[in-house]
């Protein structure tokens, strides 16, 4: 075990690797249509999973579905049978009932912009600061042509999904590359603390930028306790 890992279990954080699928309609923001949750935690100096949530997020009936936008499986029917953001981010935001959070997402200025944009509906994902794994890869990994993920899974000897670019397959690889940056990163000097780890690869989350509206929750997929 590393002093990272020390000091993230003394401080009972939960990491949450999240990603967001979405349509990007022109002259308008980006509308989530799928998300997954991955909650870790330290437990005998090892990072380990502690839930998961997953959900297909119906658009607005505005935004137009493409051929583009309909690979790895998902179909319109399912899109416009999901529920809508509102549902579903509340629902992920119910789970969050033991603080403190760190959300963790490659490239997480994306997820931080879509969180925002639904902030109303999931006040404790949208008020948690981030940590952005391609931040970590570039202070930790030297002379890659690129820090996107299928780099980084390439770098790290990690297996690409065959559903790559869906949600729950993309955090799970997330995950992995970033156990992998934060044991190498400790190993070489750049963080022994989650203080270090805020100040080399930290996002302040962003204002909410969406007006609110009523949330109906549904029953927490991880027991009645949450994460």
């Amino acid at each position: 075990m590393t002093y990272v890992h020390d000091d993230l279990e003394s401080r009972n954080l939960t990491i949450v690797v999240i990603d967001f699928e979405a349509l990007t309609p022109a002259g308008r923001p980006a509308e989530p249509t799928e998300v997954a949750a991955m909650a870790l935690v330290v437990r005998d100096g090892k990072l380990v999973e502690d839930g998961r949530f997953e959900s297909l997020i119906r658009p607005p009936a505005d935004v137009p579905v493409t051929t583009r936008d309909l690979m790895h499986g998902i179909t319109e029917s399912a899109l416009r049978a999901a529920a809508p953001a509102a549902t579903v981010l509340g629902e992920l935001d119910r789970l969050l009932s033991a603080p403190p959070y760190r959300l963790v997402a490659q490239h997480a200025s994306t997820e931080a912009g879509l969180i925002a944009r639904q902030g109303d509906h999931c006040p404790t994902l949208a008020t948690t600061a981030l940590l952005d794994t391609v931040r970590m890869a570039r202070r930790t990994v030297r002379g890659l042509s690129s820090y996107g993920l299928d780099e980084l899974l390439r770098y790290y000897g990690i297996p690409k999904p065959v559903q790559r670019h869906r949600a729950m397959p993309d955090v799970e690889v997330t995950a992995e590359v970033f156990r992998q940056l934060l044991e190498e990163g400790a190993s070489a000097g750049h963080w022994s603390t989650l203080l270090d780890l805020d100040a080399a690869a930290g996002l302040r989350p962003r204002p909410r930028s969406r007006p609110s509206a009523n949330v109906t929750f549904q029953d927490a997929l991880f027991g009645p306790d949450g994460w």
